[in-house]
């Protein structure tokens, strides 16, 4: 037995398959942990799932909420955790739904290898293989590790690994990579990689770690819910302190004080329960429940549309991701093609000095090309390559008579060609320059480079006949040309002028030749695709960064520079989103803001893509665009409705700790939180809508909210006045601000709703018809007092005056564009592009800290210099106005006396002086000189 520190013997004297390793041999590299151990990237487990959607802030803050809720004893008041729940049962649902639909497409990869053990062929799992085992692969088979040829030769397709779309001839002595598929032919290969060594796992070791989702509607709720956080504990603790003061005052204020009373009630049982209660309803107002609810029912309902188009979204937000992305980068092996070759052409030429169709046994409506074509690749189907299937299927249903073959001689990496022999004559059919003569190939040559441009070029010719060892006899004669490409996927074309139309700058990066990639891209229609680079010669991050700027087209390109190339452009403040299927698409899917990968590509591929095309069809994005854009837009208008009570509880809570009692009751908001935020919240939010998505979401939102909220604040001040004017009690305060709430809820649900469909009226006039049965049909229910005459007259100007303080703020707010800012670096330099109001724009350098801070300072002093003058200006103007107006007399003003005016213009400081003074200040000037 040989030690295992020995290479065991692999192959026999006579170039045959040896024996392998022996099961001892197997039991030392087991031992020795040598093992092909399963190194893929795999999908979350169960548990981790869980505690992702358990353990948020969002959840947290409910739960000590709900604890406090506990401790006043009060359980009916906890229904607000169902929001809760839900919320969460939908986040674990999609999560475990994805999940196991990834699982299952893993599931249908092939998993088992033919290893030679003992001198015998078996079948074992991939995770069962050692190091130095023996491993038979044949065509369709996909190599399990990264190995050596030990005998025969194979055709490999790398692609998946490297992009390269090109076979690779594989002989003895040459490396496997795993990952990788033989094409054609068989080999037996000794294993020399295992587990982590192996180069599929150290391309997906680079993309374990965990990539941050960016989400603006996600980003936007954490913030709110940040922000809320905060405020809601100085908030929380002064609102208690306060209704706990006036508890204390209504007892008589007894003499231990306030914290002796509370704990001396607290001694005898009794718990502040309406403080607590008083407290947490306000606070619950603070968090935007129903919007996070709503966002998580919109985005799983738009997963639910997308699985019924064979798309799965194994994220929510990725949704949202891709209907925002300004570049698209696609891989062509895959995305934009299918991964097959079809035929693009064939070209005859003439045979020996006449037609191409003259020759005995071919029908005359049949070119001599087309006959030898289609019957070559039905004499070597046996063992049929990518470029005979793709004659195959193109002579499928042509009418081209089938030949008997008398020779076959199979396709050969050492010769570059096939051939068969028929009745009608013999042919071959490979590459030219080892088909033809020297002599005859430069004939041809130039029309062979023309056609190679775009394509792979096969030469057909007639020859004599070939040899019992399958070489040709006599000289080849050229008969004509087949072009062979890759097949285009049906739908590219229309899908990427979709993309276009929609402002999306669309890339194609690829590890095939950069020419062939510019070609396919061209067939298209990528913007752009007649420049192209080679990424061999983007040695280092500067010339990457100045090649996003100016390609469209990346050819050669390997993993780690997809992955730069998406980092480049994410630095210039791109939303990214990548398209891939194979290994060496996965770096670049990890970095990209969304990923998109293909069914049938590599399980690494699946389980970093947040989109999965089922279909493996491209064609599906635009479906996946307008989901997303539904979602978005309609999401922005409902969260305005409960963004505006988050805001508007803030300001009243922070104002009722100087002026208590807070004047909501908890029932009273249910009806408000229903009829004005959550009923029409979540009607809107369904709606179709595709519009693009234009402005930030948290900006937007804010701009619809912010006015409601302002002009709630202002009523409820308002009512809260005229209820101590009037000396009314707390349920007839919180009767008024319940009806100026409802009244101002109105005007925004109107605002959001323009333009008006049947649905939105129909909406609309429910929730006036809904406030209205519940305020005077459930008074008792609700807790609404009834008002007196000054009373109600006060709530209706209080309501009115809140509805225009809301129009004219919204009105304000709708003028006010936003601020967009970029940064584009470049060589190591920022550049800064700002657009403000009305268009206008400026282009600064970011430069460096202290150089910005000497820019600030300098421009604050030329500021300041600038505002010097123009007082001295006006200073200097005034004074010869006064002048010119003595010297006019004591007469009567003309029509001309009009008042010089001092104002600052483009072109620096300018003073205007009426005509008639301008005349007379001339000509003293004159006089004078």
């Amino acid at each position: 037995m040989a030690s295992t520190e020995e290479r065991p013997q692999t192959a026999t004297a006579a170039g045959g398959p040896a024996r392998g390793l022996s099961s001892a041999e197997v039991a030392d590299r087991i031992a020795a942990g040598k093992v092909n151990v399963n190194m893929e990237l795999k999908t979350k487990s169960v548990r981790e799932l869980l505690l992702e959607n358990l353990l948020t802030l969002f959840n947290l803050i409910n739960v000590i909420l709900a604890v406090l809720v506990i401790i006043a004893g009060s359980w009916k008041n906890l229904t607000f955790l169902a929001i809760v729940l839900l919320n969460t049962l939908i986040g674990v649902v999609q999560s475990l739904r994805s999940k196991r639909m990834v699982d299952r497409l893993t599931l249908l990869a092939t998993k088992k290898a033919t290893v030679v053990r003992d001198g015998s062929e078996v079948e074992l799992d991939l995770d069962q293989i050692v190091l130095d085992d023996l491993v038979k692969l044949g065509r369709g088979d996909q190599i399990p590790a990264d190995a050596e040829v030990v005998t025969g030769e194979a055709q490999v397709n790398e692609s998946l690994l490297t992009g390269e779309s090109n076979l690779i001839r594989k002989t003895p002595g040459s490396q496997l990579m795993s990952g990788s598929f033989i094409d054609s032919g068989i080999v037996y290969a000794r294993v020399v990689h295992v587990g982590a060594d192996n180069y599929v796992a150290k391309i997906n070791n680079e993309a374990k770690y965990v990539k941050k989702v960016n989400s603006e509607i996600m980003n936007s709720l954490n913030a709110i819910v940040r922000f809320a956080s905060v405020v809601m504990v100085p908030l929380g603790l002064a609102l208690f302190f306060s209704s706990l003061n006036e508890s204390y005052i209504r007892a008589g204020s007894p003499d231990p004080g306030l914290v002796g009373w509370a704990m001396e009630e607290l001694g005898r049982g009794h718990v502040p329960s309406s403080e607590l209660l008083t407290t947490v309803g306000a606070l619950l107002g603070m968090i935007p429940q129903g919007l996070v609810l709503l966002t998580s029912s919109v985005l799983a309902i738009a997963t639910i549309r997308l699985a019924r188009r064979r798309v799965l979204a194994q994220q929510l937000y990725c949704i949202e991701t891709l209907a925002r992305v300004d570049v698209l980068c696609l891989d062509k092996t895959g995305t934009i093609t299918s991964g097959r070759m079809e035929v693009e052409g064939t070209y005859p030429v003439a045979v020996d000095g006449g037609e191409a169709r003259s020759l005995d046994g071919i029908p005359n409506d049949v070119s001599v090309l087309d006959f030898a074509l289609a019957n070559i690749a039905r004499a070597t189907s046996a063992d049929a390559n990518e470029t005979c299937k793709a004659l195959l299927d193109h002579y499928a249903d042509r009418s081209v008579p089938v030949a008997d073959a008398l020779a076959v001689v199979p396709f050969s990496s050492a010769k570059k060609w096939s051939g068969a022999a028929f009745d009608a004559g013999s042919f071959v059919m490979g590459a030219a320059q080892f088909v033809l003569e020297p002599d005859i190939y430069a004939s041809v040559e130039a029309q062979v480079a023309r056609l190679a441009d775009t394509c792979r070029v096969l030469v057909v010719a007639r020859v004599d006949g070939f040899t019992d060892e399958g070489e040709m006899i006599g000289s080849a004669r050229p008969v004509g040309f087949v072009t062979i490409r890759d097949e285009i996927r049906s739908s590219a074309a229309e899908t990427i002028g979709y993309f276009t139309e929609q402002g999306v700058t669309l890339n194609v990066i690829s590890g095939d030749d950069p020419r062939t990639v510019s070609s396919i891209a061209k067939v298209v229609g990528v913007p752009g695709a007649e420049a192209f680079v080679d990424a061999t010669t983007l040695d280092t991050p500067a010339k990457i960064d100045a090649a996003v700027d100016r390609y469209h087209v990346f050819g050669r390109v390997t993993p780690q520079q997809k992955r730069e190339l998406v980092q480049a452009l994410k630095r210039r403040g791109h939303t990214v989103a990548m398209t891939g299927d194979g290994v060496n698409d996965v770096l670049a899917l990890k970095e990209a803001d969304c990923s998109v990968a293909m069914a049938a590509g590599s399980d690494a591929a699946r389980n970093v893509a947040e989109i999965v095309l089922i279909d493996n069809d491209f064609a599906s994005m635009p479906a996946v665009v307008a989901e997303g854009r539904r979602s978005i837009n309609n999401l922005q208008r409902s969260a305005a409705l409960f963004l505006t009570k988050t805001l508007f509880s803030m300001g009243l809570a922070a104002i009722c700790i100087a002026f208590p009692p807070y004047p909501f009751q908890p029932i009273q908001m249910t009806l408000i939180n229903f009829f004005c935020i959550g009923y029409p919240g979540f009607v809107l939010g369904l709606e179709s809508n595709r519009a693009r998505v234009e402005g930030r979401f948290l900006t937007n939102v804010v701009k619809r909210a912010l006015p409601a909220s302002l002009a709630v604040v202002v009523a409820a001040c308002l009512n809260m006045g005229g209820s101590a004017l009037f000396g009314a009690d707390e349920a007839t305060l919180s009767t008024m601000c319940l009806i100026s709430t409802s009244f101002v809820g109105c005007c925004l649900i109107w605002r959001i709703s323009q333009p008006f469909t049947p649905l939105r009226v129909a909406l609309l006039a429910s929730i006036v018809v809904g406030l209205v049965v519940g305020i005077f049909g459930f008074a008792d229910f609700f807790s609404i007092a009834r008002l007196d005459l000054a009373t109600a007259v006060w709530v209706a100007a209080t309501s009115a005056l809140g509805a225009m303080i809301f129009f004219q703020l919204a009105a304000k707010m709708d003028r006010s564009p936003e601020r967009v800012t970029r940064s584009v670096t470049g060589f190591g330099r920022g550049v800064r592009v700002k657009l403000g109001h009305g268009g206008n724009g400026r282009v600064t350098s970011t430069g460096s800290a202290p150089r910005r801070a000497v820019m600030r300072a300098r421009d604050a002093l030329a500021g300041r210099r600038e505002r010097q003058a123009l007082k001295r200006t006006e200073s200097h103007a005034a004074r010869a106005v006064d002048a010119n107006a003595a010297a006019g007399g004591a007469g009567g003003r003309s029509r001309d006396s009009r008042r010089a005016s001092v104002t600052k213009s483009a072109q620096g400081i300018k003073v205007t002086v009426p005509r008639r003074k301008r005349d007379s200040m001339k000509g003293r000037n004159a006089s004078s000189s």
